[in-house]
């Protein structure tokens, strides 16, 4: 199995032809383990840690959806983009955290705009 699951695991995407070769996709309630470094203990720094995964993964969608012609955009705009093209409920979700009088030059604005939500 090590074998099979080498090249997925040294280039973190899918190396398959055919879909049906692919291993079973994680479940929405698996661990997330980063294969690039230890995990940090609990308390803030691993808080810090993840809201910082969970940022540039977030980051990574929008701009997958979202084109440079599209800025400079407010959020409507930018809502309106990512719906037309499919973007899954979470991106859509934070997007909609934004405020609705901002104008963002780029995904990066938009990701460090929006609101963190807290546990609690």
């Amino acid at each position: 199995m090590k074998h099979e699951l080498e090249g997925h695991l040294r280039s973190g995407r899918p190396t398959h032809v055919e879909e049906a070769y692919e291993p079973e996709p994680p479940a929405d309630d698996d661990i997330r383990v980063d294969p690039g470094g230890p995990v940090p203990p609990p308390g803030e720094e691993r808080e810090r840690a993840q809201a910082d995964t969970e940022a540039e993964a977030l980051r990574s969608e929008l701009a997958r959806h979202l084109e440079r012609s599209v800025f400079p955009a407010d959020r409507q705009t930018v809502l309106d983009v990512l719906e037309a093209h499919h973007a899954p409920d979470a991106a859509l979700a934070a997007v909609r955290r934004l405020s609705d009088n901002g104008e963002y030059a780029n995904v990066t604005e938009i990701v460090n705009a929006i609101p963190h939500r807290h546990n609690g």
